[in-house]
């Protein structure tokens, strides 16, 4: 990409190669006619002449799709009550250790965070959300390996009320080989949580990993339909993912990226910064 911009004034070919480096960076070929478009109409408009300059808008264009999305509601931090977050995503994408991440996050800020071992569905999940607990020093509420889902985030709530915890994190299964059975799971989750709290789950989060790509796009929109995404936590972006399935999520589906995931360690996860992400597809060595 910085290669492409190195070149003094620019010709056609600028946009035919422009294109083919977006789409095999995991951007999609809808939104990447949708940023090519943008970006001609205001070179034309401006009457630019450099490659740096048109690298310039595209930096703004791709800055403005990332924020267009609305917010992710807010959490009820602060105010005295036990705020829930529902962590969803297919198996394998990183959830636990997302939510262990965010559990360290929010612990540093001297809250008190409690976890539910939601993916009863794998016994090695409550097995790992319990070493994590132990690791960083948040409680875990768990039931047996293949029992109800809801009953865990129910007692798991009640549980964190009753400590006075500041925020609640529920871990779910993610068995899309199984697609219809996990969406009714999940549908029963905030249905229960409901009964306890009618405005729980506060936010839903999806766990995703960076590396799948358009596939990921596909998933994101099939947890949309089903219960609904506030926000998106992108995981496992340090290896080799190409990072430009966060440009087509932010435009077909209007989620906003909230967090990004950048390693295996509890401090390894940051919020969303949509300027200093676009900055870093563009930096050139020293």
């Amino acid at each position: 990409m910085t290669r492409l911009f190195e070149r003094a004034e620019y010709d056609e070919s600028l946009w035919d190669e422009l294109e083919e480096l977006l789409i095999g960076a995991d951007v999609g070929v809808a939104t990447t006619m949708k940023l090519i478009e943008r970006v001609r109409a205001r070179a034309d408009k401006e009457r630019l002449r450099q490659a740096s300059q048109v690298e310039d808008v595209l930096k703004e264009e791709m800055v403005r799709l990332l924020e267009s999305p609305s917010p992710a509601p807010p959490l009820p931090i602060g105010r005295g009550e036990t705020a829930v977050i529902l962590m969803v995503g297919v198996n394998g994408v990183g959830k636990t250790t997302c939510i262990a991440k965010l559990a360290n996050a929010y612990m540093a800020e001297g809250r008190q965070v409690v976890t539910a071992a939601g993916d009863t569905f794998r016994a090695a999940a409550i097995d790992q959300l319990r070493l994590w607990g132990e690791r960083i020093g948040f409680h875990v509420v768990a039931h047996q390996p293949g029992a109800d889902s809801a009953a865990v985030a129910f007692d798991a709530l009640q549980s964190a009320r009753s400590r006075g915890a500041d925020l609640l994190l529920i871990d779910t299964a993610g068995r899309m080989h199984t697609k219809f059975n996990l969406m009714e799971e999940l549908k029963k989750v905030k249905r229960v949580l409901s009964r306890i709290d009618p405005t729980a789950p506060d936010q839903v989060l999806l766990v995703l990993d960076a590396t799948t790509g358009q596939n990921g796009l596909s998933q994101a929109k099939t947890f949309v339909e089903a219960v609904g995404v506030n926000g998106i936590v992108l995981a496992k972006l340090d290896g080799t993912a190409k990072g430009g399935i966060i440009l087509a999520i932010c435009d077909e589906i209007k989620i906003p990226v909230l967090y990004i995931g950048t390693g295996e360690q509890p401090d390894d996860l940051v919020p969303f910064d949509a300027r200093e992400f676009v900055g870093s597809l563009f930096r050139r060595d020293e």
